[in-house]
Formats: C-alpha cells, structure tokens, sequence
C-alpha cells in the first residue's frame, strides 16, 4: 500500500546534551515523503523522507539562527536532510527496524530506525470545508541516535571540566501520520 506523509502531523524532533548539564530540543516541521507499508508484510517497507533543514526550531531565536548556519546544518547550502530506506527487519508485533540511508550537509551515512506502527483508522479529509474522506490513516514512530560528527556537523567548545559545549550524540524521535494514496 502506498502512502504520503502528512507535513501538518508529521515532525521529526532532535535533542542535544548541552554544557553536559541539560538537554536542548528542538524540532523540524514541513517533513514530506512516501512510505509503502503493508502491515502483514511489514518486511517489504520502503521509506522516502525529506526534511527542510531551514525550519528547525528550538524555541530560542539565537540559537535557532546558530543550527541553521555553517557552524552546524548550513542551511543556505544544504537545505534538506533526507532519509530513505528499503526493507524492514520485524522485532515485534508493530516494531521494525530500518535500515537507510540518511544525509545531512550531503554527507550519507547507513543509520537504523527502531519503528513502531501505531495503527490506522478511516477518517475524515476535509479540503476548502469539505470532507472529501473518508481516508486511511496510519501512525508511526521512529527513533535514532546519531553522531552528527559522522555528518560534519561538528561545531564545539571544550569546556575546564573536560566536557563539550554540545554533545555528539544527537537523539532523533520522528512522529509521522501517514495518509493512503489511493482510498
């Protein structure tokens, strides 16, 4: 079955170690891709996502403007992250694990997804203050963790105690709500 993700329910959300005290969040909106996903044959997965690099959010201005310059995402160069992978290996009930390709700063690195299916419903779909639905739609969330050095995101300050300013290891949470293509 195919599907496309909706960007206004679909987020990929990050956090960082930051002066190694504290964690710092922030998120990604405007995610689009297709997914082909049949949950009795959850092993013939295939994923296609891309994010826009340049609305990363952290709630901090300052900051923000920081992740999306050179020192980090470089945005004006490299405006889209992407990931795609093919194939999932079941551990669970409605646990997969992907393997794909993700690239940031046109940097590609093999990284895994642990995904979980949440279900799917018919509902409504409603264009210009019309329901046009019904349509299918299904529930994921992937997680991942990443050395964004690995990337070439690697901006840092040493600090006296010996730690850094931000952590290498980038924890990633994606909430995706796909729609069937053809319901």
């Amino acid at each position: 079955m195919k599907w496309f993700f909706e960007p206004g329910h679909t987020a990929a959300e990050f956090r960082a170690r930051h002066m190694m005290v504290t964690w710092v969040r922030g998120a990604f909106k405007n995610v689009h891709g297709k997914l082909e996903f049949d949950p009795a044959h959850p092993a013939d997965l295939a994923v296609d996502v891309t994010i826009d690099a340049r609305t990363c959010s952290t709630g901090e201005p300052a900051r923000d403007e920081h992740l999306k310059s050179a020192d980090f995402l470089h945005c004006d160069q490299y405006p889209n992250i992407r990931y795609s992978g093919r194939g999932a290996r079941v551990v669970g009930p409605n646990d997969y694990e992907v393997d794909g390709s993700l690239t940031i700063r046109d940097v590609t690195r093999t990284v895994t997804l642990s995904v979980r299916y949440l279900g799917s419903a018919e509902t409504s779909w409603w264009e210009d203050g019309v329901d046009k639905g019904p349509k299918t739609r299904a529930g994921f969330v992937a997680r991942a963790r990443i050395d964004r050095f690995d990337f070439g995101v690697s901006w840092n300050a040493q600090l006296a105690n010996g730690g850094l300013v931000v952590s290498r290891g980038i924890d990633i949470v994606i909430d995706a709500e796909a729609i069937a293509e053809n319901c």
